[in-house]
């Protein structure tokens, strides 16, 4: 009786044992399996992540493409306001002088004109004395 109970006993363990190893080869996979899970879900994260950063990257640089490009715009607006401004005070730089010069050009013509006016009327008065002295 004693030996057919150290023999449950050794049949017990054993079969004890190899559910032990069992689960602990159930509980290898299992821990396995997850770390396995835990890597592809760090790794997911980390992409996700790194995605984010890229993404948040080229915003930021096309954030600064805009400015750059406002900044530049207004720069261009700017000068253009100014070349715009500096041709205008030129034209009416460039009138004002071609007025003096057309007024000055016209004073002498008048002065041209009076004198010959004078001469000839002076001619005309001189042949009309000599008409009235003939007659």
């Amino acid at each position: 009786h004693e030996r057919e109970h150290d023999r449950e006993i050794s049949e017990l363990a054993a079969r004890h044992q190899e559910e032990m190893e069992k689960l602990r080869a159930e509980l290898k996979e299992e821990q396995k399996h997850l770390l396995d899970e835990l890597r592809q879900q760090m790794a997911a994260t980390h992409k996700a992540e790194l995605e984010q950063a890229q993404l948040q990257s080229q915003t930021l640089h096309s954030l600064e493409l805009e400015a750059l490009r406002l900044t530049l715009n207004n720069m261009h607006t700017s000068q253009l306001e100014l070349t715009q401004s500096n041709l205008r005070k030129e034209k009416e730089t460039a009138l004002m002088e071609l007025r003096e010069m057309l007024n000055d050009k016209r004073a002498q013509e008048v002065a041209i004109l009076q004198s010959r006016h004078q001469l000839e009327w002076e001619k005309i008065r001189e042949q009309c004395l000599k008409e009235k002295e003939d007659l």
